[in-house]
Order: structure tokens, then C-alpha cells, then sequence
């Protein structure tokens, strides 16, 4: 990968996200979830498929904050309609692990 600009790194639109809905996706090729995710008022609700089934429930992810990009083009995956990327980064076994505030901080708030 070759170095970026501030100005190209400032159109990523990463924001906080709160997912509302979880719920298993077996028509994938690999095991995932359809997720929900609210990104406060000016963005709305979107969703987005994960395959994090390796360290998370549908039923603990309502309520927990993600970090997501939310100006990516939507991204069909199967039948499924991705609109945003949540972000994670692999554990030692190259399962995925959610990136989150480690603080209280409102849904909506862009990175920075």
C-alpha cells in the first residue's frame, strides 16, 4: 500500500454506531450476521453483515457501539444489501474482533 493524503484519509466517514438488531445470516458463505445499526440522526439506520460469529451472539450485540464507514457505496452480499463496513481487526486466530469506543460517546460521532 502507498501513503495516503490527510485529504483522502478525511473522506473515510468512520462513525459510532449502535447495532439495534442482530440476527443469524446462514444463507452466507461463511458463518455471519445481519446487523442494524443506528448512526444517529443525520445518518440513520443501516445495515451491514459481519462475520463475527466467532466471538459474538446475536443476542449480546444489541445495544453495543461498533465503529463503522458510512460512505462506502452499498455491497450485496447474497440477498443481503450491506449499506455500511463495520470495522474489527483479527485475533491471534484471525477471528474478528469489533473495534468500539472505550468510552461513552454519542452514536453518530465521526472519527477523528
Amino acid at each position: 500500500m502507498g501513503d495516503l493524503t490527510f485529504d483522502e484519509f478525511l473522506r473515510v466517514d468512520i462513525r459510532v454506531g449502535q447495532v439495534v438488531r442482530a440476527e443469524p445470516y446462514p444463507e452466507a458463505r461463511k458463518p455471519t450476521f445481519k446487523l442494524w445499526i443506528d448512526f444517529g440522526p443525520e445518518i440513520g439506520e443501516k445495515k451491514s453483515s459481519a462475520q463475527i460469529t466467532s466471538h459474538y451472539s446475536p443476542g449480546e450485540l444489541p445495544g453495543k457501539r461498533v465503529m463503522g464507514v458510512v460512505n462506502f457505496p452499498p455491497r450485496q452480499i447474497g440477498r443481503f444489501m450491506s449499506e455500511v463496513l463495520v470495522l474489527g481487526v483479527p485475533d491471534e486466530d484471525g477471528e474478528v474482533v469489533l473495534l468500539t469506543p472505550d468510552k461513552d460517546v454519542p452514536v453518530g460521532g465521526r472519527m477523528f
